[in-house]
């Protein structure tokens, strides 16, 4: 049962009539003028998918590129009646790595490379983002773990590494604590656990307007470019991490049709998931935990002295090590890649095999 704390977290209309305003009025006095036109990275590494077309599905699968020397390559899987685009890498035992909004597995393109020389990696869009296809519901932590969970069976592995970042943390934690056995370590990264705030914290404005049902996609579509760029400019420590050609990519995913909608509605399913955690906490996570939250985030006001993210997993799991990283803001595994590297092969230790 969620206190009224808890409960005010993610309900709480007056707060969300007064972010309407606000966003309401900003998106109709500047939203043209910035709304630019930009070319994307996905339209130069792989034909635009839409996920409609089995043929054009076809054309993405199997597709090779390289990131600095190292091979990877897109697929497509169908995932309990989900088309999952993910992209898959490296030799080793594997290492899932799940997203946040407003990104796509392109998030980790930097610290892809170091990894695969050690281990598998499996870089999946999550349910809804990217490529991969757009159901109108479904989006809470339990349902999307599923899938998850779901695509590591068919790839043909039984237990992993599983790292999670913002909305990916939630998938993370959901898929942990429902198959705990199979979680070798767990990292988690920027995330206020649903249900797992701590004591007196205000919503953050976003979380808020984008549970409110069709206002955010009818008040941003059209001016993506506009209203995403806000959140790369304003959560890291350096928004020079994030480049425009970043920003490009993600946008190019997030203003095709269905992207926006599937987007917001994870934070639509906040309620849900603070329901779901609140019985997963029942039993503590028992394998390792690294909780990682950036030191300074602007749009947040700046100093960050206990992230919610280390305070949550505390909470939830038995054994977690809380890093707070230094000269970062939300976008950790941009901002500070090496970081998360050497955190990433410190915590799993070195491997050649992979376990399946």
């Amino acid at each position: 049962m969620l206190s009224m704390e808890e409960k005010s977290i993610y309900h709480y209309p007056i707060y969300c009539f007064i972010v309407f305003i606000v966003l309401t009025t900003l998106i109709t006095l500047i939203g043209n003028g910035l709304n630019q036109p930009h070319t994307s990275l996905a339209q130069q590494q792989q034909p635009q998918v839409n996920l409609t077309s089995t043929e054009q599905q076809h054309l993405l699968d199997g597709i090779s590129f390289q990131i600095d020397n190292v091979t990877f390559s897109h697929h497509m899987a169908t995932v309990n009646g989900t088309q999952i685009h993910y992209i898959i890498g490296g030799h080793g035992d594997p290492v899932v790595l799940l997203h946040g909004w407003p990104e796509t597995w392109y998030s980790w393109h930097i610290v892809m490379p170091a990894l695969a020389k050690n281990y598998t990696v499996i870089a999946p869009d999550l349910p809804g983002l990217g490529d991969s296809s757009k159901p109108l519901t479904g989006y809470d932590g339990k349902t999307v773990a599923a899938i998850i969970h779901r695509l590591v069976t068919q790839l043909g592995f039984n237990t992993i590494f599983l790292v999670g970042h913002d909305i990916g943390t939630q998938v993370a934690y959901s898929y942990a604590a429902a198959h705990p056995t199979e979680v070798r370590k767990l990292v988690v990264m920027e995330l206020t656990i649903p249900g797992f705030a701590p004591a007196g914290r205000m919503p953050i404005w976003w979380a808020v307007f984008h549970q409110t049902p069709d206002i955010p996609e009818a008040l941003v579509q059209g001016k993506e470019m506009m209203y995403l760029s806000w959140f790369f400019h304003n959560l890291p420590f350096n928004p020079a991490a994030i480049t425009q050609t970043d920003i490009n990519e993600y946008v190019s995913h997030y203003s095709s049709p269905g992207g926006l909608h599937a987007g917001f509605e994870y934070y639509r399913a906040f309620p849900q998931d603070a329901i779901q955690n609140q019985n997963y906490s029942k039993t503590k996570l028992t394998m390792p935990v690294l909780a990682l939250g950036g030191a300074f985030i602007p749009a947040l006001g700046g100093n960050i002295t206990m992230p919610s993210i280390i305070y949550g997993m505390k909470i939830l799991a038995q054994n977690v090590q809380g890093i707070t990283v230094p000269n970062s803001g939300h976008f950790i595994p941009e901002e500070q890649p090496k970081f998360v590297i050497d955190q990433l092969f410190k915590f799993f230790g070195n491997s050649t095999n992979g376990d399946k």
